[in-house]
């Protein structure tokens, strides 16, 4: 009893490999038959580059409060002047100020009417507050990158930052070379198939540009209307092309 399990473990494993080898086989065999009586093959091909943001979108804000709107002004137009020597001193140019907006300061404040001894709420105008964007577009990307607004609060100015958007402007004149590059590898990868079939690529029938992905350095992310990433300084370009070759 106990020299039949292992003849029993041996035949089904003999059994197993026989149908893995039939299975192979019949894959084999189909792909070999599509390519010997197709007159087309179709594959995929991609490429990568990766880039560095060639510029930087710098946005920023700074608010002040008064009791009235002249005082506000005064006080904006104080700290404009602070942001730009201090945006200047460091460096940093075309320096574009955005229109200013004015938000009322309102509060409810408590009213007795001696007559009839009765307080009242009512609601009233106590400030003004006026906030002004800056705006800054450079090459120089590591420079704002880096940029510490910290400064401007130690000398009283309420400023603010957003994340700043890095862009790389060159996409439309690596897109010609990017394609070149993607239909060689997807040539690359429809010989491999048709020489399975013992065919060989003809000429190529047509092709359809995939969309371009950008996104960071090492990221696997993308998606169907296509990636552009603004977040980091350092990019990858993903390009994919899908090709239909004749036979020979």
């Amino acid at each position: 009893m106990n020299h039949s399990r292992p003849q029993l473990f041996g035949m089904l494993a003999g059994l197993f490999l026989a149908a893995g080898l039939v299975l192979s086989s019949m894959l084999a065999t189909t792909t070999w038959m599509k390519v010997k009586n197709s007159q087309f093959i179709m594959s995929k091909g991609s490429t990568r580059k990766n880039v560095r943001s060639d510029l930087v979108v710098w946005r920023g804000s700074f608010t002040t409060e008064a009791p009235t709107l002249l005082e506000a002004q005064h006080k904006l137009q104080s700290d404009r002047t602070t942001v730009a020597q201090f945006l200047g001193g460091n460096g940093v140019t075309n320096i574009v100020f955005k229109p200013i907006t004015i938000e009322k300061m309102e509060a409810n404040v408590q009213l007795k009417t001696p007559a009839e001894n009765v307080t009242q709420s009512e609601q009233r105008t106590v400030g003004y507050r006026l906030t002004q964007s800056v705006r800054v577009e450079s090459p120089d990307v590591e420079r704002l990158a880096q940029l510490d607004t910290t400064p401007l609060v130690e000398r009283g100015v309420l400023f603010t930052t957003e994340p700043p958007l890095f862009l790389y402007t060159k996409v439309a004149e690596e897109k010609i070379e990017m394609l070149a590059d993607a239909t060689k590898d997807a040539r690359a990868r429809a010989e491999q198939i048709a020489a399975q079939g013992g065919r060989s690529i003809a000429n190529l029938h047509d092709a359809e540009m995939g969309v371009f992905q950008i996104t960071p350095l090492h990221s696997t992310d993308i998606s169907g209307e296509g990636e552009n990433d603004t977040s980091s300084l350092d990019k990858t370009i993903t390009a994919v092309v899908t090709a239909t070759f004749l036979l020979k």
